[in-house]
């Protein structure tokens, strides 16, 4: 009884046999992501140790939003662009030079982003932050 590997006595293996080969690669895979972690090529330092604290938001921030129809809201209150721009010159006449955080809907216009950017700079106010997400 003998092992027979093709139809006939004179033919020869017609298939290779991969599961060795995907063996020996699944192998070097973990070998070359272990060294690769282990030999990560950084400087060694040894950083100082500070007191320093996470800076808090100024109690001076405006929130100013304005939505995919243009409506411009101070906080939640909607309000026009001449209010606006009241409202601003108010608060620079504070003195105190708050932050703008500008929100607006990725749908509205771009106009009404620059007309409220034109307000806040003609009022003095130099702090403005696009709030995103």
């Amino acid at each position: 009884m003998a092992f027979e590997l093709g139809d006939n006595d004179n033919g020869g293996m017609n298939e290779i046999n991969l599961i060795p080969l995907i063996d020996i690669m699944l192998v070097l895979m973990i070998i070359f992501l272990v060294t690769a972690t282990v030999l990560n090529p950084t400087v060694p330092l040894d950083l100082p140790k500070t007191s320093a604290e996470v800076n808090e938001m100024p109690p001076d921030v405006l929130q100013i939003s304005i939505d995919a129809d243009g409506q411009i809201f101070w906080d939640k209150t909607p309000m026009s662009l001449e209010e606006l721009e009241t409202r601003f010159v108010q608060e620079a006449a504070k003195g105190k030079d708050p932050q703008v955080h500008l929100r607006a809907d990725k749908e509205g216009k771009y106009d009404m982003v620059a007309q409220v950017l034109a307000t806040a700079s003609g009022a003095g106010l130099t702090k403005i932050a696009f709030v995103n997400e």
